[in-house]
């Protein structure tokens, strides 16, 4: 147990530094190259990520499996052909996809509304093959338990994919040759992490053998239905950025226009609203062996405890943001990315976190239920209500319908992920209570946040009001939710007063055996 939490804790960690490194990069990308070059690049790699998502999602999982059975019956030659088997799989793969994009361009360049975007995908497809080395590698020393391995070679790849953009981009080019010096420091990153991962497979006494037929049966076998279901959740995003541009420009906006729009809210805005997923990803991390094993062990209370105060703690966490995010929006917009329109779309849509929080939660337990199946059409039922959002309401609401459509998605999902979690588990949940009062505590919160905030504006500089618009939103509602007993800090800070003691004496105990 102490080693599953130290996994979590290095992931997290390691995850934490990764997404601040990705958001200060793209606040600085916002700035440096502009809402429309960011737009190009963000609808051309929506495209790239679904082809690689057919290298790079079930192929490392099943490596992983498959390389940790091995490890367990100490069969080593068969862990080394598995990766090599894999490897030439993955290539094989890649190589024939970068091949169809390439000489089928002239149809792949139709699915754009700015054939400029063409030339970005094109720069990107390099990427396929590295990603599918590093993958394959990657699957190899998660199967050997090396997480920090894992862990490090995400943060290179970010880090120097950071440093090669800030060098290649400048105010002074064109949006079509920023756009492309993003690409281009993809495919550099990419190849990078390729080497320096290879490099980590070797040093920690990884090995390579003769790929085996007997192996790559099983391989394909069980990697297909995964690749399966996650190309088809992948499609989602390249299709919303090639409706929204498409929409925008039906009511009236140009193609340069549509892509800003697209560009502010998918580079700018999105990136915000997930900054609670960080955490609850953490909790997901860490749940689903706890709730897997309650449930084989048959401990119903466990399980139900788990699962309910999981949902809460992800309400909360959730919740948090939206009055800040509400009453601070539109001057994190300005002092972001000195862009007004993103800090309003941030503002308006701050409640989405609320169902996203949930689905995110209840799709962890789903998957540590064994229903990953299931969580999955849960997902694309709700994708249905976003495309038809996305749909009708541009002529309404115009970019405002991605916050509308993706709000509606993730209400439906949370709705069905809760009701398929119930009939699985019998429990009650009784979560009728703390969603209600989580929702009302909002509304004064945010106001309070918004009137501190406009007064502090008068006054202070944007970061000073920031900090003094965010620190009022969080200890409101933070207070309010204790007062109505939705988090019960007293027991918290107990709790954590006993650890910190039991930890000292854990610790003086140690010292007098040593």
């Amino acid at each position: 147990m102490k080693s599953l939490f130290k996994t979590v804790a290095l992931i997290t960690f390691f995850s934490i530094l990764t997404r601040i490194a990705g958001f200060f990069f793209r606040i600085y990308l916002s700035r440096v190259i502009g809402a429309e070059a960011l737009g190009m690049y963000q609808v051309a790699s929506s495209i790239f990520m679904v082809l690689l998502t057919v290298v790079s999602s079930g192929i490392p999982l099943i490596i992983s499996r498959m390389g940790a059975a091995f490890r367990a019956k100490k069969e080593f030659k068969k862990e080394a052909a598995l990766t090599a088997t894999a490897l030439v799989f993955a290539l094989v793969i890649s190589v024939i996809l970068c091949l169809v994009v390439f000489l089928f361009r002239s149809l792949f360049s139709k699915l754009f509304t700015d054939e400029r975007c063409m030339q970005i995908l094109i720069i990107l497809l390099p990427s396929l093959v590295f990603s599918a080395v590093y993958s394959v590698f990657r699957g190899a020393l998660w199967g050997q338990g090396n997480y920090f391995a894992l862990c490090i070679s995400e943060l290179f790849e970010q880090v120097v994919r950071i440093f090669v953009c800030v060098l290649m981009v400048g105010s002074t080019m064109s949006v079509l040759e920023n756009a492309l010096s993003v690409g281009w420091s993809m495919s550099i990153a990419c190849i990078a992490s390729m080497i320096f991962v290879i490099l980590l497979f070797f040093i920690y006494g990884g090995k390579l053998k003769k790929p085996s037929g007997k192996i790559f049966k099983p391989l394909f076998k069980q990697s297909t239905p995964i690749t399966s279901i996650r190309i088809a959740g992948s499609f989602i995003q390249p299709l919303v950025a090639l409706i929204i541009p498409a929409r925008m420009m039906a009511i009236g906006y140009t193609s340069s226009q549509a892509l800003s729009l697209y560009g502010v809210a998918v580079g700018m805005t999105l990136p915000l609203l997930f900054v609670p997923t960080t955490i609850i990803g953490s909790l997901s991390t860490a749940l689903i062996p706890d709730v897997s094993t309650a449930v084989a062990q048959g401990n119903q209370k466990h399980v139900e405890n788990r699962v309910r105060t999981s949902i809460v703690f992800a309400l909360f966490v959730s919740a948090l943001f939206v009055p800040v995010y509400m009453g601070v929006g539109e001057i994190a917009g300005l002092f972001l990315y000195n862009n007004a329109l993103s800090g309003s779309l941030l503002a308006n849509a701050a409640w989405i976190m609320v169902p996203m929080g949930i689905t995110n939660i209840t799709s962890a337990l789903l998957n540590s239920l064994g229903m990953e199946v299931k969580s999955f059409i849960n997902y694309f039922i709700g994708s249905i209500f976003l495309f038809i959002a996305l749909w009708l309401l541009p002529p309404l609401v115009g970019i405002n319908s991605l916050v509308w459509g993706m709000g509606i998605s993730f209400l439906v999902t949370a709705v069905l992920n809760t009701i398929m979690l119930k009939k699985k588990t019998k429990l009650m949940l009784g979560l009728l209570k703390p969603i209600t009062l989580l929702t009302i505590l909002i509304v004064p919160c945010a106001a309070l946040t918004a009137f501190i905030t406009s007064l502090a504006s008068i006054v202070f500089p944007q970061f000073i009001t920031l900090c003094i618009g965010g620190a009022t939103g969080v200890t409101t509602f933070t207070l309010l939710c204790g007062v109505f007993n939705l988090i019960d800090i007293k027991s918290f800070m107990i709790t954590t007063s006993k650890r910190l003691n039991l930890d000292k004496i854990a610790l003086k105990l140690k010292k007098k055996k040593t």
